[in-house]
């Protein structure tokens, strides 16, 4: 019952907005915060479309492995990785007894393996670019590698707005369970509280859509009175807000330290064809 219980807390919706505050907030202290987000965001980019294009199972194990250790630098939030982990177990787990169920056998596992191989390896780069570096500073690198300010700013505003949107959520809830009353003890309890928390999910979800929309026109409102698209298309402005930005040698060195593994695993694999 006590390893229960410390389950369910660390399941709980107080749990989540903490961890997502201190990942959101927090990712300042994290080891690859020091680098400039120009040069994390060539590195995404490369992980984000690569691994599509590449078959081998040494090279794809080799950079899951670069990307595992990437993640434990960036501080990510744990729930986070576990419902990566869900997901992937979950989607493979389905299409392994989907193949099994239409006459494959062990052999379709391999297959299976490097496509769950490919999306950790993803997954795993956006989580270390989303989780170590800090949203401002993101929204400033794609600003800086040309993308348009709208998006950059929007980037940047729905990745700080998720703890918030996480507390509206969970006054909502209580608000509902509050006015309501939960299933009493009896034959089947379990299940029917199940489907009443289910039932209060889908009845949280409007409000919780009407308050995002106040959210973001009031923030919209107050970004327009302050100038934003005057200044975002101002170059001067935007030469200012850029001026932080610079490449040192810590970027030069993370990016040719992963160029060379990157090119020693692709060298490992081809020995391994030969």
């Amino acid at each position: 019952m006590q390893i229960a219980r410390r389950w369910l807390e660390r399941l709980s919706l107080e749990n989540f907005q903490t961890q997502l505050m201190g990942m959101v907030y927090g990712s300042g202290h994290a080891v690859l915060s020091r680098l400039d987000p120009r040069s994390m965001l060539i590195w995404y980019l490369f992980f984000a479309i690569a691994p599509w294009f590449i078959s081998s199972l040494t090279v794809l194990t080799g950079m899951f492995l670069l990307l595992a250790a990437s993640t434990v630098l960036s501080r990510a939030a744990p729930f986070i990785l576990f419902i990566l982990c869900l997901g992937l177990i979950g989607q493979v787990g389905w299409l392994f007894l989907l193949s099994l169920f239409f006459g494959g056998d062990a052999e379709s596992a391999l297959p299976l393996l490097k496509l769950t191989l490919k999306l950790s390896v993803v997954s795993l780069a956006s989580i270390t670019v989303f989780s170590g570096m800090d949203p401002e500073r993101i929204s400033d690198g794609l600003l800086a590698l040309g993308m348009p300010a709208t998006f950059s700013f929007s980037l940047s505003y729905g990745y700080r707005i998720l703890p918030v949107l996480l507390e509206e959520f969970r006054s909502v809830l209580l608000s509902y369970r509050l006015r309501g009353k939960a299933p009493a003890a009896g034959r089947f309890r379990y299940v029917r509280l199940a489907v009443y928390y289910l039932k209060l999910l889908v009845l949280s979800f409007y409000p919780l859509m009407l308050a995002t929309a106040k959210r973001s026109r009031t923030t919209v409102e107050a970004l327009e009175v302050r100038g934003f698209s005057y200044g975002m298309k101002n170059p001067t402005s935007r030469r200012l807000k850029l001026a932080h930005l610079q490449l040192s040698w810590r970027d030069g060195a993370f990016l040719g330290g992963t160029a060379g593994y990157i090119a020693l695993l692709f060298w490992l694999g081809y020995m391994q064809v030969q």
